[in-house]
């Protein structure tokens, strides 16, 4: 496994060909890092589907609300939720949308992230500026990319478990 340097702010993301290790940019975005530690914490990211996979593009999950497999699944709603805590306020930065970084989902408002998230496929660079970046890929990118496709897809593929390092 890639060398953990503050397992404090790193996130073991297990998929289903394997563990996906983010390492969290707590000096960047330490609202959005503090936010996926508690709900990963929480458990509230296990079991959560990927709604919206573009191919070339993203892949998106994080819905706690409406995207967990194991509990009442509707995929027309996955997307459209996050969680019981209150909305972030944006933390844009000079870090690129490069590939393996991760972006926090809104709406047209840029203080509605909550709980969503994606993970670039490739360099982004149109999202620059406008999407909070809070994390890195550092090892198991290939695991993200053998993500399912689809708006939505048809099946799925899911977070089986997302936890802090410090804890795992």
């Amino acid at each position: 496994m890639a060398e953990i340097k503050d397992p404090e702010n790193t996130i073991l993301m297990e998929l289903k060909d394997g563990t996906v290790v983010i390492e969290l940019l707590a000096d960047v975005a330490p609202g959005h890092c503090a936010r996926m530690k508690e709900l990963a914490r929480a458990g509230a990211y296990d079991n959560v589907a990927f709604h919206r996979v573009i191919d070339g593009f993203m892949a998106q999950t994080g819905d706690v609300a409406n995207g967990n497999m194991e509990n009442n699944f509707n995929l027309r709603m996955a997307g459209t939720g996050g969680s019981d805590l209150p909305n972030l306020k944006a933390e844009f930065s000079r870090v690129p949308h490069a590939r393996g970084t991760l972006g926090a989902a809104r709406s047209q408002n840029p203080d509605s992230a909550n709980s969503q998230f994606f993970i670039n496929f490739k360099d982004n660079d149109f999202l620059n500026g406008q999407y909070t970046v809070y994390g890195q890929v550092i090892e198991g990118m290939e695991h993200v990319d053998a993500i399912t496709r689809g708006e939505p897809p048809a099946q799925p593929d899911r977070m089986i478990s997302v936890k802090v390092a410090a804890d795992a």
